[in-house]
C-alpha cells in the first residue's frame, strides 16, 4: 500500500510546487521506490481544455485522452511514468461526478453537502492505484487560504486521519522573501502560512522556502520553532540555472532525506544520481549552441509551449549542445518580412494552436524554411500550414486554406485543404464529432498509432515503421490533396493504420522539413529526448555550421 505525500503551497503562487513534486518523484525513483504524481486543482473548468494558453499554459494531454494541467508534463518529465487520466482532478469534475450520483439517485435523496460527499469524492480518487506504487505524490494547485481549495484541504486532512498512522506526509512550499533595507529574509510570511494550514487541521512535515539565498541558521532555526518542524525538515528552494538541476540540487539539501525521516524509513536505500549528473554536465558544459526560432500564435506567454521548450533542451541534451529559443509573434510575419526574423537561425519551429489569428504568419515562415533550405519542423496547426503553403506555391491552390478559418467568419474564402473530421477510429470504436458539440473534451485526443513510409526520413529517425503518439487537434489535413502534394515534392511519410488521416508529411530533398500532426514534444524527457526533436537539434548543428 503506497505512503501519500500531499505537496501544498502558500504565501504566493507560482513557487513551483510542481517541478517540486517532480524531483522529489526523481529522488525517491533513484533510491528504488516505484512512485506516482497526481494534481488536483480547485478551478471549476471541468479540465484545462478549454482554457485559454494566455490565462492557463499549456493542455497536457495524456496517453488516455485526458487534457491536464502542465504540471503533468513536469510529472513526466522527471519520473518517466506516463500519467493517466485519474492523475489529473479539477473540483468542476469533482462537483460533475457528485451532480451526476445524485440525478441517477446514488444519494437515495439524502441533502448534497461538501462534507462529506465533496470530500469523499476528492478522496475516492486520491485512492485510486494506491496499491500499484510505493509513494503516491498528490499536489493541491493554488495556496493555503484560497477559499475554492478548502473542500481539497478538508478531503487530505480527513485522508490522513484516515490512514494509518504514519502513512501520510505533509510538505508545504512558502516563500522567504529578502528584505534590501534590512538586509533580512523574513519568515513571518512563512509563519502565517503554516499558521493558516494549521487552522484547517493540517501541520506540515516538511517546510521548503524558496528563497533566492542560503538561509542563514538563526533563520532556519526559527522557521522550525515557530512552525513546529525539526530544522533538518526546513528545505531551502532556491533559483537554479535549468529545471534539471532539481533533483540533484534537493538531494544536496536533504529532501529526500526529510520526507524518509518523516515517513520513519530507516535505513534508506542510497540513491544512484548518475544520470541525473550526466544531464546536468550536458547542460551546463555544452559543446556548442544554436538558435531556434519558435514561430507562434501565443509566443507572449512560454508556458503556452512548456513542453515544445523542455523537448527543444532535450534535444540539446542528446546532441551536447544549448538551444537557444527565439520565440516569435507569427502575426509580426504578416506585415514584415520573415527574411530579417529568420536568416540567422539555425532551425524554425511552427507549434499548434487554434483559430486564424497569425496562420498567415505561419504559412509565410514555412514557405520561407522551405525555400532557404532551412530545418523546419511543424507541430499540429504548424504542419497544416506547411501543406497550406506547399499548395498555395507549388501545387497551383491559390486560396488553399483550412474549414476552421471558414467556420470562424462565416465565409467561403478558402478551398478547405485542412477540413473538420467528423469521424475516426479510436481501437474499434467509430468517434462520431460535429462542429456544434461543445468544445471541451471532443477532439481527438490521446495516443493513437502511425504508419510510416519504409523509405522515408521519420522512419530512419524512429527506427521503426510503427510508432504510437498524442494528439489534440479536430481539423485534419484532407487525404484527397495527397497525389498534388506528392507529386510537387512533399511526400505523405506517415498515416492512421487505416491510410485516411495523414499524420505526418516531410520534403525527401530538403534538409530537414518534417510536418506531423500530433503533438511528440509530450513524450520526451531529459533522460530520453523525443527521437524528432533530436534530430531536428542535430539538423539545427549542422545549419549552424552553413550559416
Amino acid at each position: 500500500m503506497a505512503r501519500f505525500i500531499f505537496i501544498t503551497g502558500g504565501v504566493v503562487s507560482s513557487l513551483g510546487k510542481g517541478l517540486t513534486a517532480a524531483a522529489l518523484g526523481a529522488l525517491l525513483q533513484a533510491r528504488g521506490y516505484s512512485v506516482r504524481l497526481r494534481k488536483l486543482d480547485p478551478y471549476l473548468n471541468v479540465d484545462p481544455g478549454t482554457m485559454s494558453p494566455f490565462e492557463h499554459g499549456e493542455v497536457f494531454v495524456t496517453d488516455d485522452g485526458a487534457e491536464t494541467d502542465l504540471d503533468l508534463g513536469h510529472y513526466e518529465r522527471f519520473t518517466g511514468v506516463a500519467a493517466r487520466r485519474t492523475d489529473s482532478i479539477s473540483s468542476g469534475r469533482i462537483y460533475s461526478n457528485v451532480l451526476e450520483k445524485e440525478r441517477r439517485g446514488d444519494y437515495l435523496g439524502r441533502t448534497i453537502q461538501v462534507i462529506p460527499h465533496v470530500t469523499n469524492e476528492i478522496k475516492d480518487f486520491i485512492s485510486i492505484g494506491e496499491d500499484e506504487v510505493d509513494f503516491m505524490l498528490c499536489e493541491i494547485g493554488g495556496t493555503v487560504g484560497d477559499i475554492e481549495g478548502l473542500p481539497f484541504f478538508e478531503a487530505i486532512r480527513q485522508f490522513a486521519q484516515e490512514k494509518p498512522r504514519g502513512q501520510c506526509v505533509f510538505m508545504h512550499l512558502t516563500l522567504l522573501p529578502y528584505v534590501a533595507a534590512s538586509g533580512e529574509l523574513k519568515t513571518k510570511p512563512t509563519q502565517h502560512s503554516v499558521k493558516e494550514m494549521r487552522s484547517i487541521g493540517l501541520a506540515p512535515d516538511v517546510l521548503v522556502c524558496r528563497t533566492d539565498r542560503e538561509i542563514p541558521e538563526r533563520e532556519r532555526e526559527k522557521i522550525a520553532l515557530f512552525c513546529n518542524v525539526r530544522k533538518e525538515a526546513v528545505i531551502p528552494a532556491m533559483d537554479l540555472t535549468s529545471i534539471y538541476e532539481a533533483p540533484t540540487a534537493f538531494h544536496a539539501v536533504g529532501l529526500d532525506q526529510a520526507i524518509l525521516d518523516a515517513f520513519s524509513i530507516s535505513p534508506a536505500p542510497r540513491p544512484d544520481l548518475a544520470r541525473w549528473e550526466e544531464v546536468c554536465d550536458r547542460i551546463e558544459n555544452p559543446d556548442g549552441e544554436v538558435r531556434v526560432g519558435i514561430v507562434g500564435k501565443y509566443t507572449q506567454l512560454e508556458d503556452a509551449y512548456k513542453s515544445i521548450a523542455e523537448a527543444l533542451t532535450h534535444g540539446g541534451i542528446r546532441n551536447r549542445v544549448k538551444v537557444r529559443a527565439e520565440w516569435i509573434d507569427a502575426e509580426i510575419f504578416e506585415r514584415e518580412d520573415p527574411a530579417a526574423y529568420l536568416e540567422n537561425l539555425h532551425a524554425i519551429l511552427v507549434p499548434g494552436g487554434f483559430g486564424e489569428r497569425g496562420t498567415e504568419g505561419m504559412v509565410r515562415a514555412a514557405r520561407f524554411a522551405r525555400e532557404r533550405r532551412i530545418p523546419y519542423m511543424g507541430i499540429c496547426l504548424g504542419m497544416q500550414m506547411a501543406v497550406v503553403e506547399a499548395l498555395r506555391s507549388l501545387g497551383g491552390i491559390e486560396r488553399a486554406g483550412s474549414e476552421e478559418f471558414d467556420v470562424e467568419t462565416g465565409d467561403k474564402r478558402f478551398e478547405p485543404v485542412i477540413y473538420h473530421m467528423k469521424e475516426w477510429l479510436e481501437g474499434n470504436r467509430k468517434v462520431i464529432r460535429d462542429l456544434a458539440d461543445d468544445k471541451g473534451g471532443t477532439m481527438r485526443l490521446g495516443a493513437y498509432t502511425a504508419t510510416l513510409k519504409k523509405d522515408s526520413h521519420v522512419a530512419e529517425i524512429y527506427g521503426n515503421t510503427t510508432i504510437s503518439e498524442r494528439h489534440r487537434h479536430r481539423f485534419e489535413v484532407d487525404i484527397r490533396y495527397r497525389q498534388t502534394l506528392e507529386e510537387n515534392g512533399l511526400c505523405f511519410s506517415g498515416l492512421s493504420p487505416d491510410g485516411r488521416l495523414p499524420e505526418i508529411v516531410e520534403i525527401p530533398d530538403h534538409p530537414w522539413f518534417v510536418g506531423v500532426q500530433f503533438h511528440p514534444e509530450l513524450k520526451s524527457k531529459p533522460l530520453e529526448p523525443h527521437p524528432l526533436f533530436a534530430d531536428f537539434v542535430r539538423a539545427a548543428v549542422e545549419q549552424s555550421r552553413l550559416v
